[in-house]
C-alpha cells in the first residue's frame, strides 16, 4: 500500500454519509421536548432567567463600579 491509497481510503471513510433518517429524527425530537418545556416552565423558566439577568448586572455593575475596574499602567513618554 501506497501513501496516495491509504489517504484514499480515508478521506473515502471521513466523508462517508450514513443513510437514514436518524439525525434529523433526533433533532426534531430534542426541538419538540424544548417547546413543550417552555410550554409547561413558563412561570419557572421566566424567574430562571430574571434572576440570572439581576445576579449578571449586579456583578457587572460591581466590576464596573470598582476604581481598579478601568486602572491602566502609567504611560511615559521620553
Amino acid at each position: 500500500m501506497n501513501i496516495k491509497t491509504i489517504w484514499k481510503m480515508i478521506t473515502d471513510h471521513a466523508t462517508d454519509k450514513e443513510k437514514g433518517l436518524d439525525g434529523i429524527l433526533v433533532t426534531i425530537g430534542l426541538c419538540i421536548i424544548a417547546l413543550l418545556l417552555c410550554v409547561v416552565m413558563k412561570d419557572s423558566l421566566t424567574e430562571f432567567i430574571q434572576t440570572i439577568v439581576k445576579t449578571m448586572t449586579d456583578s457587572a455593575k460591581g466590576i464596573l463600579g470598582t476604581p481598579a475596574g478601568f486602572t491602566y499602567p502609567e504611560m511615559r513618554f521620553l
